[in-house]
């Protein structure tokens, strides 16, 4: 290994699962087997259309076009309008230029520091409470983080702005309002507004989700605005690494620049199924019909043992608090055979909270709280 790999290395934080090998072991050994919520992973099967499409574009020998077919990006558009209202204004929709699909969504995020050219000068902003890749993609880029609160300003020299609503991990949704505001700031500052809404479509019962494409938030423009989309959730196709980035047309194409020449493509087949899936409504309203069920089950148990729910009421996930450090209480629910997420993962923030995911079938979910109740 040579010492600028090795520098490399050392400038990013353990992978915070590793360090859960203990309580996954003890939770294994439960006489029930272990019920894992610590990850928010798909267990429920790909929508039968979608696994159809891929099925059909295997003989794909040829390089996919990195920018997409322009089916893909039109039904982007499509579905963005449908479910979000994103567009441009009330009647016109988004431009099919400016979508670019990704190799999942984590990938953009961890890459967009640096393929937007940021650097030691620049900072990158995140909630407190945050997915820990926005850390990590901007120290591999050289640059400076900052958690900021909802209700902080912004500190001088910030670049890119991460938003996440629904947010991982509190299930916090931002409104128009807020987000509206905090894109005000960013553009004052010059900065890019990267929007994370990978968990937009499953806003709970009565809850209602804003894209930061929403006409009510950018006002008719654009300029320095980027969401991030993923189907993992939605269509349960976190094994097919299928993403989306949109917004800003130039911004797009500076993107769609710069990953033609690095290689990043999304598979032929994989952008047929993303095609299907975005055509789709139905199965993302019966996957949203499905956690709100899962939701419905584990979040009273979780209250009738004793832990604080906060927030939760959009997204994949449940933030609860026993009052204890996290690690105390992942280790007791370990005991019970109940895996979830230490909050520290997420920031300092969440010292005390543990992530407890809504990603297993119903009869896991079930025996979890059946196990609660003991």
């Amino acid at each position: 290994m040579t010492s600028s790999s090795t520098g490399t290395r050392r400038a990013l934080p353990d992978f915070p699962w590793d360090s859960l090998a203990g309580a996954a072991a003890v939770a294994r050994s439960h006489h029930g087997g272990v019920v894992d919520l610590s990850v928010g992973t798909p267990v429920d099967p790909v929508p039968d259309a979608v696994g159809e499409a891929l099925r059909a574009a295997w003989d794909s020998p040829g390089y996919p076009q990195t920018w997409g077919t322009p089916a893909l990006r039109e039904a982007a558009v499509g579905a963005l309008a449908r479910r979000h209202r994103a567009g441009l204004s009330d009647t016109e929709g988004l431009d099919p230029d400016a979508v670019l699909p990704t190799i999942g969504s984590k990938e953009l995020v961890a890459w967009l520091p640096t393929l937007l050219g940021l650097g030691a000068d620049d900072v990158v902003a995140f909630p407190h409470l945050a997915y820990p890749t926005y850390e990590v993609g901007a120290r591999l880029a050289g640059a400076g983080t900052a958690a900021v609160g909802d209700d902080e300003p912004l500190p001088a020299g910030t670049r890119l702005v991460w938003l996440n609503s629904p947010s991982n991990p509190t299930g916090r949704v931002l409104d128009a309002p807020a987000l509206t505001a905090r894109v005000a700031e960013a553009r004052a500052l010059g900065a890019v507004v990267a929007s994370d809404e990978c968990y937009l479509a499953l806003p709970g019962p009565g809850v209602l989700t804003t894209s930061v494409l929403d006409p009510a938030v950018h006002g008719g423009d654009l300029t320095g605005l980027l969401a991030v989309h993923s189907l993992s959730k939605t269509s349960n196709l976190a094994g097919y690494r299928a993403g989306l980035v949109l917004g800003d047309p130039a911004l797009v194409a500076d993107l769609l620049a710069v990953r033609k020449h690095a290689g990043m493509i999304v598979p032929r087949p994989v952008q047929e199924a993303m095609t299907v899936a975005l055509g789709d409504d139905e199965h993302v309203a019966a996957t949203r019909a499905r956690y709100d069920a899962r939701r419905a089950v584990l979040r009273p148990a979780l209250e009738a043992a004793g832990l604080h729910v906060e927030h939760s009421e959009a997204g994949l996930y449940l933030w609860a608090t026993a009052g204890e450090p996290c690690r105390a209480t992942v280790d007791r629910l370990a005991a019970r055979g109940i895996l979830v997420a230490p909050g520290e993962f997420y920031g300092p923030a969440g010292a005390s909270h543990v992530r407890v995911a809504l990603t297993a079938s119903d009869e896991r979910v079930a025996a979890a709280a059946t196990r609660l109740a003991e």
